[in-house]
């Protein structure tokens, strides 16, 4: 993989207290700016995008100088003193973009494209949570373990040295090279969000493939499969229990909770254990950060250069009753997270992921028997037709890692699952990709 990616690290600042009360000062007076420049951009937005230069022609309407004296718009000169020009220039895209964003959703208005017949018209926001843009040389100096960031002191504009306490690795890398940050406040503190392009290396034709199968008991199993359907290792990646274990005394409390709010048939306010709710997501989110840091590094470790998920895009459980644990359960299954996660973290290792269809991967026996039946007591085992007894999570990874292997090697008749059909061109019941078809 040869093109480049961009990926963003926060470092952790620490300014002192004047200083804080400086780059507080910068962000107002940038945001500030920021509302004022986006009624300008509204009310001449057609000369503005009809211009050659966007940015230029905002400036001729705000910006004295000597070949333009006399803007039309002075407010911006007298209340915004010496405002550099490179966070004038970011403020102008940023707005362009706000208000291009509001014409267009606007016109589809007009147009009748609504969510709902009586849907209210699209509104211009100009109060905007921007962040200052830092532009390396202009704005912001790295000196080793230190920045230099220009502010505005409530008189001038000038240069502080804050000490940066936290950072990660990729500033260190030879295939990365840091892009202009932005200074981000929030009630976490102060950072600066610093984007890396990144040129991940190049890795050799695949000839291994991880077949991931994402669950709600074990979170993640994978196995390594060859092209001609040899398993050469797996792995169940549950080494998060004590993070489950916090996660699903939450969700207890939450139930517990309702039971004596709502009773038998009543409703929760709007809300109800909004904090509890929030520490179980974050729990979760804190779980998918290290089982995908755990299986992108296995992946890498037993030589695969692909890893394979389920396209479990707008899927939406069946199983379990309404208010049921089960079903709470699966509101709270982070999917999606885990898989953008993996994609992230081995595509920037050099790494391809890819995604199939994923009817039928546990419903099917991969050795090609038939449909498999779910235990009652312990859905995670199947049964085969023929007695054998398999965990279904594991059996589902064969069967993803095959659909890969059946859409690249190209067999004689498949279908975009991955599917194997007969020769002939009536309708047939086609046979689900499975692992047991590497073996043919």
């Amino acid at each position: 993989m040869s093109n480049s990616i961009v990926r963003t690290e926060r470092w952790q600042l620490a300014p002192t207290p004047e200083q804080v009360k400086q780059m507080v000062r910068t962000e107002k007076m940038y945001r500030s700016y920021a509302r004022a420049l986006i009624g300008v951009v509204f009310t001449h937005f057609d000369q503005i995008v009809s211009a050659d230069s966007p940015c230029a022609a905002t400036e001729r309407l705000i910006h004295g100088t000597k070949n333009n004296p006399n803007p039309r718009y002075k407010y911006f000169g007298r209340n915004f003193y010496k405002f550099p020009s490179y966070l004038r220039r970011a403020i102008i895209q940023a707005a362009i973009g706000q208000v291009s964003s509001f014409v267009t959703r606007y016109y589809r208005w007009q147009q009748g494209q609504r969510s709902k017949k009586d849907a209210l018209p699209p509104t211009l926001n100009a109060v905007t949570n921007l962040h200052v843009v830092l532009y390396r040389g202009q704005c912001i100096l790295f000196e080793g373990d230190c920045v230099q960031i220009k502010v505005y002191n409530g008189k001038e504009w000038t240069w502080e040295r804050i000490a940066v306490v936290q950072r990660r690795q990729r500033h260190k890398l030879p295939n990365s090279k840091s892009l202009s940050p932005q200074g981000v406040m929030n009630h976490k503190g102060i950072f600066l969000a610093v984007p890396f392009k990144v040129t991940p290396p190049r890795m050799g034709k695949p000839e291994k493939v991880c077949g991931v199968d994402l669950g709600l008991n074990t979170i993640a199993v994978a196995s390594i499969v060859s092209p001609d359907g040899t398993v050469t290792a797996r792995r169940f990646f549950n080494n998060c229990a004590a993070g489950i274990d916090r996660r699903d005394k939450r969700l207890q409390a939450i139930r517990h909770k309702a039971r004596l709010t709502m009773g038998k048939t009543g409703k929760l306010y709007k809300g109800f254990c909004q904090s509890i709710y929030r520490k179980a997501h974050n729990i979760n989110r804190q779980i998918c950060q290290l089982a995908s840091r755990q299986l992108v590094d296995w992946a890498l470790q037993e030589g695969a250069t692909v890893i394979v998920l389920e396209n479990l895009k707008g899927w939406r459980p069946k199983g379990g009753r309404k208010g049921s644990t089960l079903r709470q359960r699966f509101h709270g299954w982070m999917k999606s997270r885990l898989a953008q996660l993996v994609a992230e973290k081995f595509e920037e290792l050099g790494g391809k992921v890819e995604f199939v269809f994923a009817r039928g991967t546990s419903s099917n026996a991969f050795d090609g028997s038939g449909t498999v039946r779910r235990g009652k007591s312990n859905y995670a085992l199947a049964t085969f037709s023929t007695g054998k007894q398999y965990n279904a999570d594991l059996g589902a990874s064969y069967n993803i890692a095959a659909r890969y292997w059946l859409k690249t090697i190209k067999p004689a008749r498949r279908n975009h699952s991955g599917s194997v059909s007969g020769g002939s061109s009536r309708m047939e019941p086609r046979i689900p990709g499975l692992l047991c078809h590497l073996w043919r």
